[in-house]
């Protein structure tokens, strides 16, 4: 199982890389938004020089639109990353424009993840292109009245027969139980905000049986 820490906060990149939990960081415009950040003014050098420090096995960075500058902006991306340690990877929305993007970007050797997807046959375009990852938006699904678990298993399905291989990376998890559920059907791949990994290392019987073995420990001959 592979799990990706979804934030463009740098403070919860330091407090939770270090762990070993995560193989890789997510990112998007609205993540960079929420992190005070302006997108055509990022220094992504800069981000990934961090991420490679950080140890970040792999690093995802969304188009800013799927308009004429999406290729540059992706081959610029590229170029920054052979200077670092990780694999770069392109999310590239799931959208008729999106999906014409991916031949050239192909071409120019790109990892490639495909977004913001909220429907189990959004998987068959994804394959078909040769995508590396496909990303359904678990929440936002079931928010929008969707039965999400049937879609993530009539996907899982279809990467069991694939012969492309899209990877499932399950994105928009709400808590800890949904990753649950999700894993048992076989889903490998997760990105979390920083909040649903604090929940994932959350056990108070845990906490409290560490506890007793501390105090136990720290008990001296009288």
């Amino acid at each position: 199982m592979k799990l990706y820490l979804d934030s463009f906060d740098v403070e919860s990149w330091q407090e939770w890389m270090p762990s070993g939990l995560f193989y890789g960081i997510t990112t998007n415009p609205i993540l960079a938004e929420r992190a005070g950040l302006f997108y055509p003014s990022i220094n992504w050098s800069s981000k990934m020089a961090l991420a490679e420090k950080l140890n970040v096995k792999e690093f995802h960075i969304q188009l800013p639109s799927c308009d004429e500058t999406a290729i540059s902006f992706a081959a610029q991306r590229k170029e920054e990353a052979q200077n670092f340690n990780f694999n770069f990877v392109v999310k590239v929305p799931l959208t008729k424009e999106g999906v014409k993007l991916v031949p050239e970007m192909k071409r120019l050797g790109l990892s490639i993840l495909m977004t913001a997807c909220y429907h189990s046959k959004q998987y068959i375009t994804a394959d078909a292109i040769k995508a590396d990852y496909i990303a359904p938006y678990f929440g936002r699904m079931e928010e929008a009245g969707l039965d999400a678990y049937d879609h993530m298993s009539l996907m899982k399905d279809l990467e069991r027969h694939s012969t492309n291989r899209c990877k499932i990376l399950v994105a928009s998890i709400r808590s800890v139980e949904q990753m649950m559920t999700l894993a048992a059907q076989g889903h490998l791949y997760f990105t979390i905000s920083p909040a649903i990994a604090d929940e994932l290392l959350s056990a108070e019987l845990t906490v409290k049986a560490v506890s007793e073995f501390d105090e136990a420990a720290a008990k001296v001959e009288v």
